[in-house]
């Protein structure tokens, strides 16, 4: 058993299976509801419809996730999701501007919207909580007012976005072949990059993992797509990946770059540390958090718009309740409540955790109020489990997902701080972002 111990920490990085708990419940959830529900759940057409309904979930928790690394929370992504796809669906119903003009037309509304409640958040000092609750009130009201309160339809050259698929070519070998090309493309870029990873061990002088390790995760990953692959490429006639799903998933790829390799990401878990100490060292807060807010605002009219394009227009009531979804994928994914913590990675498992179980709940029949009573119960779950591994002196459930996609905090000890000159004063809250920047 110790053997199996020590295999089990070398494959996960030293961690323990322990660690990865919401991927082993998430595959558990997907299981049983595949049992419970004779098979249907990883039913070809059940998982692209999920693909399809869910993929809004994804992208919000994507900008909800770095929000709260930061610090802050955005209670108005649904409203302003809504407030973008009926300002997209009238252009091209009133205005009859061309599809690809619409959503060019929508991306600017969002990122005008992120602006406005990011000036109140980082300039006015306006806490996220109170910009975004007005935010969620103000923009709902404005969905209401252009579209007159009614349902607005659009057009099918628009509607791809949502439910349209890759397209169909090449001999019929009864499977979707764009679908096989996109997985072999996955296939050889995980290999790549897990040969990547081993030779830039190699040339920063640190011992590469054993090769079996390599190997088994390889083995995992490239089973796993292989799956998924057939499963999308067996789909009823007429269907392959969905548009929606290559959007989410560039928007992941995208974004767990910026967050994991780039000096914005790096400054984003510092200003969710300790805000004081990250000005002192350089990082223009106020920025970061005029930029998070604006990027989840486009995020959601991205949302918003692959949300329209399924549903085939845009109503009144669109994107109630989507907050709390983000948040809820957010924080199931391990997210810290306080900031500082968290992952892309961790936030699109929770997204899926959340989905899988809304979608599994719906197969069995359940009322609606159940569904959301078993979701909320496990939601308190996961993060009560979080805090109690925490507590216990133990790592974040999901935060320590992928090494490679956090941040060590710099160990400050106490001869250096015995170092640093005497009689400096801590800046306050209003004087922070006050301090020169070399």
């Amino acid at each position: 058993m110790s053997k199996f111990s020590d295999g089990m920490r070398t494959l996960t990085g030293g961690r323990g299976l322990s660690q990865y708990s919401m991927i082993i419940a998430l595959v558990a959830i997907i299981l049983v509801f595949e049992i419970w529900t004779g098979g249907y759940t990883l039913d070809p057409t059940n998982v692209i419809n999920m693909v399809q309904q869910y993929s809004y979930i994804l992208i919000l928790a994507i900008g909800m996730v770095m929000l709260i690394i930061a610090g802050h929370i955005d209670l108005s992504v649904g409203s302003v999701a809504a407030f973008v796809g009926i300002v997209v669906a009238q252009s091209m119903a009133v205005w009859h501007l061309p599809a690809g003009l619409a959503m060019l037309l929508g991306l600017v509304v969002g990122a005008l919207v992120g602006a406005w409640q990011g000036f109140w958040v980082a300039y006015v000092r306006v806490p996220a909580f109170i910009v975004t609750l007005a935010g969620q009130l103000i923009f709902r009201g404005a969905n209401q007012v252009v579209g007159n309160s009614t349902a607005v339809p659009t057009p099918d050259s628009y509607n791809w976005i949502g439910n349209g698929f890759l397209p169909d070519f090449g001999p019929d070998f009864g499977y979707s072949n764009p679908t096989l090309i996109l997985g072999l493309v996955v296939i050889a870029a995980l290999i790549w990059k897990e040969v990547h990873d081993r030779r830039k061990r190699v040339r920063m002088g640190a011992s590469p993992q054993p090769v079996w390790v390599s190997v088994v995760r390889l083995v995992l990953l490239c089973g796993i797509t292989i799956f998924a692959t057939f499963l999308f490429a067996t789909g009823r006639v007429g269907t392959s990946f969905p548009i929606v799903g290559i959007i989410a998933g560039v928007l992941i790829l995208v974004y767990s770059f910026v967050t994991s390799s780039t000096v914005f990401g790096r400054h984003i878990y510092a200003v969710g540390g300790n805000a004081s100490a990250a000005v002192l060292s350089g990082v223009k807060s106020r920025g970061v958090n005029f930029l998070l807010m604006m990027n989840m605002s486009i995020l959601a009219a991205v949302a918003g718009m692959v949300f329209v394009g399924n549903a085939q227009a845009s109503g009144p009531f669109d994107g109630t309740g989507w907050e709390l979804d983000a948040i809820a994928a957010v924080f199931v994914g391990g997210a810290a409540i306080f900031g500082g913590v968290g992952t892309v990675a961790g936030s699109i498992i929770g997204a899926f955790v959340m989905a899988f179980l809304a979608n599994g709940l719906s197969l069995l029949g359940l009322d609606a109020s159940w569904v959301s009573i078993i979701r909320g119960l496990v939601l308190l779950a996961a993060v009560a489990f979080d805090v109690y591994n925490k507590t216990q002196g133990r790592p974040s459930i999901i935060g320590l997902l992928l090494g490679g996609f956090r941040r060590k905090k710099p160990n400050i000890t106490e001869e250096a701080i015995q170092a640093q000159p005497q009689g400096l004063e801590k800046p306050s809250g209003d004087q922070v972002d006050k301090v020169p920047l070399s």
